[in-house]
């Protein structure tokens, strides 16, 4: 369960380690570079972005990775990575050359990749930048330029606008003031508290949670401090310095003892990049991390991947999350954007001697003992149990969906748990649009209700009422998509059947979630209009369905694999029948998979309490809680006695009269309207 640990190699091993893994993947990507070394064109199926906007993204995110790994090397350069990445720089800002990078008019994606460039371009000045002639350095600048006075998307973009002009700025560039301020702005905008950023504003609210706070939101406000040294507005340096440390308290519990990062949000095929924040810190003197428990998370997290298959037989990154898996992917995933793990390499950028490279390695919190800790800014609780090493998140925050109108599901934001252990569920091939993870009913850790016809609803918006200690609660409408053809977003063109209101409830303790739910009425619907309660537990994949054992008896679902690992649901409350659901290539984390759930005998009855227990650990629970419930006024409460002494009260309020969302709302009045990500 805890995976291969890395503490049998000294530090110095640690980092050769390290070296020579960066470089397999800078070598491996060669063959398919073209000629100039300009666009690196790796097999797979293109992006929405189109084969020449990959090819760029080909060189940047790699050079990116060759960016730190020169400079933590002293120019050290067995492999030429500076003068082959020179030669590609020449040839991809020639824009008569026949490998000319596409410009940001023709793609816009170039604008990310530029950023990446710009990044690289600083970290390795003395070996590149200041090599190049003068007409290179010009064309570079010039295919640069046109990002000034860009009206850059509302979320973490304006970041890479903001570092490209910060480069440009120091090297005779072209670079816009406004530009800048306008970045930092909606940065201090975004900011949620506690460490936390919203990556934008949806419907003018921060609800964009996800593994983008890292290596977004924290990495390159930074590194527009580093850019522009002495240039850099006064304190916004420490600023950005406090903020990270404080996101790292949380960020340092959200590792599995494997190594996993959670497995939640877009853009997972980045992978090792979700080490991003934690390397930063170190850079910048904002980590509340020992240096040694900073490299054992990272190795940990590196050999995680490397042991799961991240790469191929030819050494390349792949599309998934451990084995390629297209389930969840984005429309703007194309074969060159798991080269975003760059970003995880970042630590190459310190020397040697940097003490994460000297001293010895920790063990990771979740080993250290079980976490118990709510993130108020997220909405999440979190915990960690050190005898499986395990680490879970309830999710009764953000959903990443303007809460103004009706949303499918997507399960990468939608459901109420997520863990270093398991994935959702999240079948199909990449959504054909820019969303997030592909089109799918709610299953696994979903609170729904199935319709005549036992179609599951839908639950965003979600709307936070509480979060408080062990214990937190969230309300939505619960709704069905009537187009068969409906969109990971819910788009403008989709139209939903409204039902009753859904008020869940969580606490979590140790491997066990009490998950309470109340359904109520709503005026504008039928009350004999829906059908069952279904709530569904953790899904566990496997590569063979036969190393999957599926048990369900009364109200208790089970399902073990092979390592160990359980999922469990018991209906505790109204939920009196028990099933488990098979899945086929519909998981990252393997081919087979099943999801453990519990209903109701029949419909709802409006106004009342249904609970389940909901477990995910190494073994199955050996004591549960005692739960009791009561009213108060109209507000009903769960009680819960766990077996260790400790109580928590989960209280589910009515729902106060409220419009439903608008299904028919302008998107030009969104600001989240463009959709573009990284």
């Amino acid at each position: 369960m805890h995976g291969t640990h890395a503490e049998d190699r000294t530090p110095a091993e640690d980092r050769a380690h390290w070296e020579q893994t960066a470089d397999r993947l800078l070598l491996a990507v060669r063959p398919y570079a073209t000629a100039g070394h300009a666009l690196i064109g790796l097999p797979g199926v293109p992006s929405l972005n189109g084969t020449h906007s990959d090819g760029l993204e080909g060189f940047a995110r790699t050079f990116l990775l060759a960016g730190f790994r020169l400079a933590g090397a002293g120019g050290a350069d067995p492999h030429d990575l500076a003068g082959w990445y020179a030669a590609g720089l020449a040839a991809g800002t020639d824009a008569k050359h026949p490998e000319r990078w596409p410009t940001f008019a023709e793609a816009n994606q170039a604008k990310v990749e530029a950023a990446s460039i710009a990044l690289a371009l600083h970290e390795t000045r003395t070996w590149i930048w200041d090599r190049l002639d003068d007409r290179v350095r010009r064309q570079v600048l010039d295919w640069l330029a046109p990002m000034v006075g860009n009206l850059m998307p509302g979320n973490n973009w304006v970041w890479f606008q903001a570092v490209t002009e910060a480069f440009a700025r120091t090297v005779g560039g072209e670079w816009l003031q406004q530009d800048l301020d306008r970045t930092i702005a909606l940065t201090d905008g975004w900011y949620a508290g506690e460490g936390w950023y919203s990556d934008g504003l949806t419907g003018g609210e921060r609800r964009n949670f996800d593994h983008y706070n890292g290596w977004a939101m924290h990495l390159y406000p930074l590194w527009f401090c580093r850019i522009l040294g002495d240039a850099a507005p006064a304190g916004l340096l420490d600023r950005y310095r406090a903020r990270l440390r404080r996101f790292l308290e949380d960020q340092r519990l959200l590792v599995g003892a494997n190594g996993s990062p959670l497995v939640q949000g877009r853009s997972l095929t980045y992978r090792h990049a979700a080490l991003a924040p934690l390397w930063t810190g170190a850079l910048f003197d904002a980590t509340p991390l020992a240096p040694g428990e900073t490299r054992a998370v990272a190795t940990r997290t590196l050999d995680h991947f490397t042991r799961h298959g991240a790469t191929d037989d030819h050494g390349l990154l792949t599309l998934g999350w451990h084995r390629p898996f297209r389930g969840v992917l984005q429309g703007y995933s194309g074969p060159a954007s798991p080269y975003w793990a760059s970003k995880g390499f970042i630590g190459l950028a310190l020397p040697p001697d940097h003490p994460v490279w000297t001293e010895e390695g920790t063990q990771l919190p979740v080993e250290r003992g079980d976490v118990t800790r709510a993130l108020a800014a997220p909405g999440w609780l979190v915990s960690g149990t050190a005898a499986d090493g395990v680490v879970r998140v309830v999710n009764h925050g953000g959903d990443h969906a303007d809460p103004a109108r009706l949303h499918s599901d997507d399960p990468c934001y939608a459901r109420f748990a997520y863990s270093t252990h398991t994935a959702p569920e999240t079948p199909g091939d990449a959504s054909p649009g820019p969303g997030s993870c592909p089109d799918v009913e709610p299953l696994d850790n979903a609170v729904v209700l199935l319709d005549v016809n036992g179609r599951a609803s839908h639950r965003r918006p979600a709307t936070r009422v509480s979060i408080d200690g062990a214990a937190a609660v969230s309300r939505s409408r619960a709704h069905w998509p009537e187009d068969a053809t409906w969109d990971v977003f819910g788009g403008p063109d989709t139209d939903y059947r409204l039902g009753p209101w859904i008020t869940v409830g969580s606490a979590l303790r140790g491997s066990v979630e009490v998950r309470a739910v109340r359904v109520d009425a709503a005026a504008d619907v039928a009350s004999d209009t829906v059908g069952r309660l279904r709530i569904g537990g953790w899904a566990l994949a496997a590569d063979l369905p036969s190393a999957l054992a599926v048990t369900a008896e009364g109200a208790t679902a089970r399902l073990a694999v092979a390592d160990g690992l359980v999922s469990q649901i018991t209906g505790l409350q109204g939920l009196p029948r028990a099933s488990v659901v098979p899945g086929k290539d519909s998981n990252a984390l393997g081919s087979a998979s099943a999801t453990p759930v519990v209903e109701s005998e029949g419909p709802v009855a409006h106004g009342s309490v249904h609970v389940a227990l909901v477990h995910l650990g190494g073994a199955a629970p050996t004591a549960l809680p005692l739960v009791t419930t009561r009213a108060e006024g109209t507000d009903l409460l769960v009680d819960i006695a766990w077996p260790d002494g400790q109580r928590d009260t989960v209280r589910l309020p009515a729902p106060d009269p409220a419009p439903a969302p608008d299904t028919d709302r302008d998107p030009a009045q969104d600001p989240w309207k463009d959709p573009r990500r990284a």
